[in-house]
């Protein structure tokens, strides 16, 4: 049987090796895949790749070092801890005053991940503004494909299976038609085969293409949803400390720290005054604890040895936010904490239990904390406070239940002028933060 050499498929061992081939670059693609994620959860709240922010910019920064002269494997030192990097290579003191803020430290970074992020950042396309502007941030110009890494290679390894069996295929038809003595076309492509099949099934065609393009469209704007969504953000912090040890061991209660969180519309970080009141007799027990409590005393001014000064001499403690609003978005703590009564355990899950600083977390942890109301959305979204505020109580039965006056002239208003819809408030016992205006879009946004 002769078969045409300009035929596809053929040499089955060639599309084989050419199989392996595409699998083992998927490698780098893995490795930019963490460098992304690494970046975004390490890096970004004060990093941007082509433009200075709280740090200076990370574009093409190893390349940046080098050329200062910097000590080899100084850079990663740094990202580690950056103090062990000052101690070491003149240059990185140098990079140490580019700014006030202090680097955070990150010891849990392999130097294959930092190798990640690095790489990652080189590989980014510079974006600018059309009027030919300052270039603009990657963060401002990527969208985040719904699709995983995984689901990619195992979708190209099942396009190579079908053009493998494709192969296989048209060989045996080959040999079929020679042996029932059709005349075969040794010219014919596979895209002309392709063609051909394409034509006579073109009703089947036209329905799968139609498919095809309403799933990309449908992929499109839901990837649009997860545009600027964080969840699981941990920054480091300066002092680590254990929330389930004080809050949880302890029993301190929240506002003991976040003493303005009752009047304020922030909750306030505790000053070293607070931390001082307990620490000035808790020294620690490990080396460990030691370590981080001398930080405190550090930033105080305190020196613990003998009965115990101040020196005078204190050193600020630099704390990293973990959650950050934009700036069209108005949220008071004292009015949810104090007047709606919402425990912090609602939107910060359960700190008698977490080791590290508080975090974004994802609503599935905070759905199976006890007593929370259970809601669907991605945390700090708007779609995740108006359902909050929908589901959220008010009061059950008359709005004066809490006896605290804040409700009474909406209860007088109520009663005196509409009983119906006051009547229609209470069809399911309850009175919500929607049912009192919490939708109406002044509530929040300026």
């Amino acid at each position: 049987m002769k078969i045409s050499s300009s035929q596809m498929f053929r040499d089955i061992s060639k599309w084989c090796f050419g199989a392996l081939a595409l699998l083992l670059f998927t490698g780098p693609f893995k490795a930019q895949a963490q460098g992304d994620a690494l970046f975004k959860a390490k890096c970004a709240t004060c990093h941007q790749v082509f433009k200075d922010g709280t740090g200076p910019k990370l574009y093409e920064v190893r390349q940046k070092w080098t050329d200062g002269g910097a000590a080899e494997g100084s850079i990663f030192q740094w990202v580690n801890n950056w103090k062990n990097a000052v101690a070491i290579d003149p240059y990185a003191k140098t990079v140490s005053n580019w700014s006030e803020t202090a680097m955070s430290a990150f010891p849990e970074l392999s130097k294959e991940q930092i190798t990640s992020i690095f790489d990652w950042v080189d590989s980014q396309e510079q974006a600018t503004t059309k009027n030919g502007g300052d270039p603009l941030s990657v963060s401002a110009v990527e969208q985040e494909s719904s699709l995983s890494w995984a689901w990619i290679i195992m979708g190209v390894i099942f396009v190579v299976i079908i053009l493998a069996v494709g192969g296989v295929r048209r060989q045996l038809k080959a040999a079929s038609s020679e042996m029932e003595g059709k005349a075969i076309d040794d010219d014919m492509t596979y895209t002309d085969e392709l063609k051909q099949w394409a034509w006579a099934n073109r009703k089947v065609v036209v329905v799968g293409i139609i498919s095809i393009v309403l799933g990309l469209v449908v992929a499109l704007f839901l990837s649009l949803y997860s545009v600027g969504l964080v969840e699981n953000y941990q920054p480091s912090q300066p002092i680590s400390f254990p929330h389930s040890v004080h809050a949880g061991t302890n029993a301190i209660d929240c506002k003991y720290c976040h003493n303005s969180v009752t009047k304020s519309k922030s909750a306030g970080l505790p000053t070293v005054n607070v931390c001082m009141n307990c620490h000035k007799q808790i020294s620690g027990e490990t080396p460990e604890q030691q370590e981080q409590i001398q930080k405190i005393y550090d930033a105080a001014g305190y020196d613990p040895s003998g009965a115990g000064r101040y020196t005078g001499d204190t050193k600020e403690i630099i704390w990293n936010r973990v959650h950050v609003l934009p700036d069209h978005v108005y949220f008071n703590h004292s009015q949810h904490v104090e007047v709606g009564g919402v425990d912090c355990k609602q939107c910060h899950g359960d700190m008698e239990k977490m080791m590290e600083t508080a975090k974004v977390q994802t609503i599935e942890d905070l759905n199976k904390v006890e007593g929370n109301i259970q809601l669907s959305k991605t945390t700090l979204t708007m779609g995740w406070c108006i359902e909050c505020h929908k589901e959220k109580e008010i009061s059950n039965g008359t709005l004066d239940t809490k006896k605290d006056g804040y409700y009474d002239e909406i209860h007088k208003r109520l009663m005196d002028g509409d009983k119906e819809l006051y009547g229609k408030y209470l069809e399911d016992g309850k009175v919500t933060v929607m049912e009192l205006g919490g939708w109406e879009c002044a509530k929040c946004h300026y």
